[in-house]
């Protein structure tokens, strides 16, 4: 009775160390497949930063539809490398897409980007009757 309890949490361990996706060498980065975000809002705007490390400002491509900010990227590279008696091909391919829904407030005629450093940056500035109104007063009649 013990061996079967026992095989019984051996082998699905054993399956999933076989069986995972970087068992060729190869690394598996959940973070590089899904990059990191941080979103932040003052009385004017919202600030979003997308960490896109290892990318060009060409292999960004940035779209608004419907109130719907995407960011995604596609890159791939192919090697080949020849040799007296081997021939050893490699390649790449690494891809991600991330979509915002924007909120109402949010003048989408008016966002600005930046990328720097591996950062993308969006200023996201609040429409107008959206920004906080000074107090007033209100007389009585």
């Amino acid at each position: 009775m013990s061996l079967t309890k026992r095989n019984e949490v051996l082998f699905p361990a054993l399956m999933n160390e076989i069986f995972r996706p970087d068992w060729f060498g190869g690394t598996q980065n959940e973070r590089a497949a899904m990059p990191a975000v941080n979103i932040k809002e003052n009385e004017e705007n919202f600030e979003l930063e997308l960490f896109v490390p290892g990318r060009s400002k060409d292999e960004l491509i940035i779209e608004i539809d419907n109130a719907v900010l995407t960011v995604s990227s596609e890159t791939k590279e192919d090697k080949e490398e020849s040799k007296e008696n081997f021939t050893r091909r490699e390649f790449k391919f690494s891809s991600f897409k991330r979509a915002f829904t924007l909120p109402e407030t949010v003048a989408t005629d008016k966002i600005e980007a930046a990328y720097i450093d591996g950062v993308l940056k969006f200023n996201l500035p609040k429409k107008e009757e959206a920004l906080p109104k000074p107090k007033r007063k209100i007389e009585l009649s």
